[in-house]
């Protein structure tokens, strides 16, 4: 009995000792869930899949630094009554992972069990698919079960740490493009705590691409394959370490009751390239231009106005015809060349204040046509100016159409108020695209001025951007979605079925965009002129980015020269004179 009690005793020690040793070993990580093909590897943390390598396989180089803050693959931001919050892949108490069944390798992620009253049985999927033949990536997500959660924001896919090399440079395409050297300098902020870059699409980023690289060297490259021009935005952040981040920004088009389940219905691109900012152009191209909105760009239809194309120099002014038209008609005599006018400040109402009270002209209508027709004698044409979004706040139209409820609002469900007039401070609204309300009052005014006023163009100021608007009683979806760029798509249409095809009117915009390629005429590059209108001493050099990819498919034309900025307009209190 004696020895049984030691025997036991004796294996209980051997057990007590088998359990410290292990105790003293060290902690092996999980080894990366990884997945190539012979031009890149992805390999992602097999413990809620950050992603850790983006390796370019014929240089074998990571793209992905050594950063210690490593962010999440993806965060969902989500909106009630009373606040918002995000969730995240740490919240998902199962994370699992399989292969792809498909001819091109890849993966798929998944998290559940996140624990939430509200969403009980939520699921987040994501999908990653490597291009057959190429150096970049597709990637996908899905979000499913979502109960009682309305979606704001899906930040989806985010990448921590870019690789730090030397020589570098951000390459994006505001508009017509620019490019910061030195973007981690840019990106750590000037108070040294960090900053941070987004830029929303369609608007104020003509392409779905950007390229952070190396110069002729190694790049990385973000993309997007969205062919229906949804809401979306892309973001480059840093901090004080240098290091440098990267996410795409997803807009839901949420609606009433919530959704369940939200899939982007396209893919986010991440790769590899060598070289520089037009080596990424060259691989955006090899898409854009075979998208509906290239095929069917009024350029390439040969539906733009024959003079817009054979114009050989634009007048950019402002104020009564006189100081306008018989300039551009001498100048077209000095250089022997068609001249064409683009005419500010020919309305009857004060810039930036009181549109759309654009009629009658400021100098009366007979004078108006009278000088419009003597220079069409000479085939010089004119567009005049008509921002096709903005609403004055203190005109008498606002109040006595009731502006207010067409007009954008915000996410609280206000109109957020835009001034641009540095001397009155007098504050304007952005109309909702998506209302037929603000299409015909626009619509209207541009056929008049083309119909009555025989001008041969309407200048849409601002076109060449978009907005989120929350007013559920716009009938369109809540923030995210198409409904701008479809609103645009009928404004100009009936624009140009109500001026008729025997003369036809040019449309102009200002920036430039792939979307709009099928509904403007011209797209006004103010870029050129940077020095003249903007900061010429910041961080961005003005690059051909979006001229680079879609150069026979768009009219560009104008810069900006004025003797003082801003330009007095003779409407505005003199003692700004």
């Amino acid at each position: 009995m004696l020895n049984l009690i030691l025997r036991k005793r004796e294996f209980v020690g051997a057990i007590a000792l088998f359990f410290l040793a292990i105790s003293v070993l060290p902690i092996v990580a999980a080894e990366p869930i990884r997945v190539a093909n012979q031009f890149l590897q992805v390999a992602l943390d097999a413990k809620d899949g950050r992603i850790v390598e983006l390796i370019d396989l014929r240089s074998r180089q990571n793209q992905i630094g050594g950063t210690e803050n490593r962010i999440a693959l993806w965060e969902i931001e989500i909106i009630s009554r009373t606040n918002r919050s995000q969730i995240s892949p740490a919240e998902a108490k199962s994370f699992r992972w399989e292969n792809l069944r498909s001819e091109e390798p890849g993966l798929r992620l998944i998290w559940e069990r996140f624990d939430l009253a509200t969403a009980p049985d939520l699921r987040v999927e994501v999908s990653i698919r490597l291009e057959k033949g190429s150096t970049s990536s597709r990637w996908n997500i899905a979000v499913e079960s979502m109960g009682a959660l309305t979606l704001s924001q899906v930040h989806f896919p985010r990448i921590s740490g870019l690789q730090k090399r030397e020589n570098e440079f951000l390459a994006v395409p505001v508009w017509l493009g620019q490019k910061a050297a030195n973007p981690r300098q840019l990106l750590a902020g000037a108070d040294k705590k960090g900053a941070r870059l987004e830029w929303y699409y369609p608007g104020l980023l003509s392409l779905q691409c950007l390229a952070f690289y190396q110069e002729n060297g190694l790049g990385f490259y973000a993309a997007c394959d969205d062919t229906n021009a949804l809401r979306k935005s892309f973001a480059f952040w840093g901090d004080a370490n240098g290091d440098v981040n990267y996410e795409m920004i997803h807009l839901p088009e949420n609606s009433v009751p919530p959704i369940q389940r939200y899939v982007p219905p396209y893919s986010a691109i991440v790769g590899t390239f060598h070289g520089d900012w037009t080596t990424a152009a060259e691989r955006y191209r090899s898409w854009g231009t075979n998208q509906v909105w290239a095929k069917e760009s009024r350029l390439q239809k040969g539906a733009t106005p024959k003079w817009v194309s054979e114009t050989g120099m634009w007048v950019w002014n402002r104020g009564y015809s006189e100081n306008v038209l018989a300039p551009a008609m001498e100048l077209q005599k000095k250089i022997d060349l068609p001249v064409s006018v683009f005419w500010h400040w020919w309305h009857g109402c004060a810039y930036d204040t009181g549109f759309p009270e654009y009629l009658p002209p400021r100098e009366g209508a007979e004078s108006f046509k009278q000088a419009v027709a003597r220079a069409q004698k000479q085939d010089v044409r004119a567009i005049v100016y008509m921002n096709q979004r903005l609403w004055g706040m203190t005109t008498k139209s606002w109040t006595n159409e009731g502006a207010e409820y067409f007009a954008v609002k915000n996410s609280s469900g206000k109109v957020h108020p835009e001034v641009y007039n540095v001397f009155t401070k007098q504050p304007c609204a952005s109309m909702c695209m998506d209302t037929s309300f603000w299409r015909n009052k626009y619509a209207g005014l541009a056929v008049e001025a083309f119909k009555d006023l025989k001008v041969d163009g309407i200048y849409m100021d601002q076109a060449c951007s978009s907005l989120a608007c929350y007013d559920s009683n716009h009938g369109h979806p809540l923030g995210g979605g198409a409904y701008w760029m479809d609103g645009f798509r009928k404004l100009s249409t009936d624009i140009r079925e109500r001026c008729g095809e025997k003369r036809k009117v040019a449309l102009a915009g200002e920036g430039c965009g792939e979307a709009w390629l099928p509904y403007l005429d011209l797209m006004l590059a103010l870029q050129i002129a940077k020095e003249r209108y903007s900061n010429p001493n910041d961080a961005w050099e003005v690059i051909p980015f979006f001229s680079a990819v879609y150069h026979p498919y768009a009219v560009l034309y104008g810069n900006y020269s004025s003797l003082t900025m801003p330009p007095y307009d003779d409407l505005w209190p003199k003692e700004f004179a």
